[in-house]
């Protein structure tokens, strides 16, 4: 018998105040949005039992043609979800040998050290810090002379996503020795003033400190030189392509709802031009090489909900999680545009899937309103065999919805110009849904404490609920226009499925699955609350689940799909978690999954955030298929206060971005909570980090 990994017994502690307060506006201390009536997943298993055989055969026959069509031989590799394993366990207590190729380190145990402890054998460097330059002319970091002019020219705050894509011969570049081999493009989702600035006082901050806090959102593209002997990355500042995108760079409006009534204000009258992008949270990296980010918690910048009149305004605003009067931030202060009542139709101009491309730094990024407006976790597309990009998207809040878009036109594989527009424009046009789920277990076997119901798994089958194409609403009573601006609101109307904030969707490379990170719902059960159903099974869900789903014939334009959970985080030693069927006592513990990614051998890396059982934030591997389905290696875990984002696993190296480190109730910059990454008497920095085998091998393996 393995020796099981070691879990912390302190209590949990999950997410800091100062967290909540500077990243979502205290959203989960808030009144949960959703106040809909809609249908739950729950209310309808009654009905499907009756259909329960003919539900079953149909997900056999979906995972069937999936497996065919995928060509994919192995245990558990070619079907779309993998067949389930004797109600849940492995035969004669679990698989024998070494780990799933790509996972094979020793698992880092849950800890509370203010670093970045990686496995045995494994080296780690800082790529670039909050405030280090990027563009020509800015200046190195000096905690105690920052302007906004500099800040707009260094790295940005709090990095979340992640992508590295590649340099051919026309874009190298040197600098310091090095030569430019890859473009590193990270998301700078928030900031905290508290640890950003001397003597803050968040009743009355600075303009300058407002101007600072502008320039250090948005997004950053950074030239990164790898070294030859090691996995090390290093940046390449002031390189050509290098770019800053913040609060106040222009963005262009496509699609559908641009020029929009809805979207027009006293300084943008033809409702097609937004200055910034705001809480970018995760994205994705399109197959014609550009950059998704998706404008998360956006509602917490906007100030005086409690002045608006108009009942349905009112509704609408409170629908989106913003109300009350002065904002945390105070950017009203200096910007009227932040002010609700001075220009209502801001609001509404944030919200939305931005596009940039990273090869062109004087190109206008876009906000694509096909996609759809509400707090977007991510944004991942893939191709379906034909050449349509579907893209998957999460609402990251308690009880909403998950949805996905498919493009009308096909993606062109040629390199002109004229080829080039025309993928940029592959997101203007497309259909929008949102997803509807159903179980295949009785009502009374989902006892809301996680137990698996009697057929050894939570699954069922599920369906696209198209919400507008076009010019075209699918929702009555809703414009088109009103579907892309108020699509929480479609949803509602839609009878979709409300899930424990879904955040980061990632289709598999491999077998075309698709995996859903659930991170919590604490809300879940509670009095006049929605209960739980077969793919929220837990009350007071403070762990989260990973859903796995397959589309039928593995089709991602499929109107259907099938569903199960793989994951259902928490103490392995909690009889209502579950790890793909893997022996329990052989896996890392594993709490409230965020970000995912995939590896070269199709494992899935999940980030977590607001780690709830006592250890630090960290990342793990886990296999999706073969013997070793479901077994949790946790990879690394981030300093105090910090959360990790933005994973990206190559073959010889792994990219963290290690978030909101210090970012600890009662820190500041005169008391902080962490000397992480540059030690004691140094500002706490945001960071990216890069993790490589010390022997040149590849990770994992």
């Amino acid at each position: 018998m393995r020796k099981p990994l070691p879990l912390l017994t302190a209590h949990p502690t999950g997410r800091s105040a100062m967290t909540c307060r500077y990243r979502c506006g205290d959203a989960c201390f808030h009144e949960v949005p959703n106040t809909s009536t809609n249908e739950y997943a729950g209310d309808v298993i009654a009905r499907a039992l009756s259909r329960r055989s003919v539900l079953r055969a149909g997900a056999v026959l979906g995972v069937a043609a999936a497996a065919a069509s995928a060509g994919i031989a192995g245990p558990g590799a070619g079907s779309a979800v993998a067949a389930p394993q004797g109600k849940g366990h492995h035969p004669h207590g679990g698989p024998h040998g070494k780990p799933a190729k790509g996972l094979r380190f020793e698992p880092v145990a849950p800890n509370t050290a203010d670093t970045v402890t990686v496995p045995e054998g494994y080296g780690q460097n800082v790529v670039i810090r909050w405030g280090e330059p990027v563009l020509r002319g800015a200046p190195d970091f000096d905690p105690t002379r920052q302007s906004a002019k500099a800040q707009a020219g260094q790295f940005g705050y709090n990095n979340d996503f992640l992508t590295l894509l590649p340099l051919d011969s026309r874009h190298h570049g040197h600098s310091h020795g090095h030569g430019a081999d890859q473009l590193l493009v990270a998301n700078h989702e928030y900031t905290d003033e508290e640890l950003m600035f001397a003597g803050y006082d968040p009743e009355q901050p600075t303009r300058e400190q407002v101007e600072i806090a502008w320039a250090a959102h948005g997004l950053s593209v950074v030239a990164v030189a790898g070294e030859r002997r090691t996995g090390a990355l290093h940046a390449v500042p002031r390189h050509p392509l290098n770019r800053r995108v913040t609060a106040t760079t222009e963005f262009q409006v496509t699609g559908p709802a641009a020029g929009s009534a809805l979207l027009r204000t006293k300084a943008d009258p033809s409702g097609r031009r937004v200055l910034g992008t705001l809480n970018n949270c995760s994205g994705g990296t399109t197959p014609w090489g550009t950059v998704l980010s998706g404008e998360e918690n956006f509602n917490q910048y906007f100030a005086n909900a409690e002045r608006v009149t108009d009942p349905e305004r009112a509704a609408t605003l409170k629908r989106y999680g913003i109300s009350g009067g002065a904002s945390g931030r105070r950017w009203e202060e200096f910007d009227e545009r932040f002010d609700l009542t001075a220009e209502p139709n801001e609001v509404h101009r944030f919200g939305w899937v931005v596009e940039l491309d990273p090869y062109d730094p004087d190109s206008t990024p876009r906000k694509h309103t096909a996609l759809g407006r509400f707090k977007h976790e991510a944004a991942q597309p893939r191709l379906s065999r034909d050449g349509h990009a579907v893209v998957y998207m999460g609402d990251d809040e308690r009880f909403d919805y998950f949805y996905k878009f498919v493009s009308k036109n096909r993606m062109r594989r040629g390199k002109s110009a004229e080829d080039r527009r025309h993928n940029l424009s592959l997101l203007d046009e497309g259909t929008l849904y949102v997803a509807k789920l159903t179980g295949d277990s009785p009502a009374d076997e989902i006892d809301g404490a996680g137990t698996l119901p009697e057929d050894g798994e939570f699954d069922g089958s599920g369906r696209w609920i198209p919400l507008a194409a076009g010019d075209r609403s699918f929702v009555p009573g809703m414009t088109a226009e009103e579907v892309y601006v108020f699509t929480r609101l479609a949803a509602d109307k839609a009878g979709a499925t409300k899930m424990d904030r879904p955040e980061d969707i990632e289709p598999s490379p491999r077998t075309g699955r698709v995996y859903v990170a659930l991170t919590n719902n604490t809300d879940r059960g509670k009095d006049g609350k929605p209960g739980p159903d077969e793919a929220n099974p837990r009350n007071a869900n403070k762990h989260g689940q990973v859903l796995e789903f397959a589309e039928r014939r593995n089709d991602p334009t499929s109107r259907t799909f099938s569903w199960r959970l793989f994951l259902v985080c928490g103490d392995p030693q909690d009889p209502g978690t579950y790890f793909g069927g893997f022996p329990k006592d052989q896996v890392s513990p594993i709490s409230c999954p965020d970000n995912v990614t995939f590896d070269d051998y199709g494992n899935l890396w999940i980030s977590t955030d607001g780690n709830k059982l006592g250890s630090h934030d960290g990342l793990h591997g886990v296999a999706t298929a073969g013997p070793r389905r479901g077994e949790v290696r946790q990879f690394l875990t981030v300093p105090t206060g910090a959360e990790t984002c933005g994973p990206l696993v190559q073959d010889r190296r792994v990219l963290v971005a290690v978030q909101h480190p210090g970012e600890v109730d009662g820190a500041s910059v005169e008391k902080p909570a962490s000397t992480w990454p540059d030690g004691p008497g140094h500002y706490v920095r945001p960071a990216v980090v890069a993790v490589w085998p010390e022997d040149g091998s590849h990770v994992g393996r």
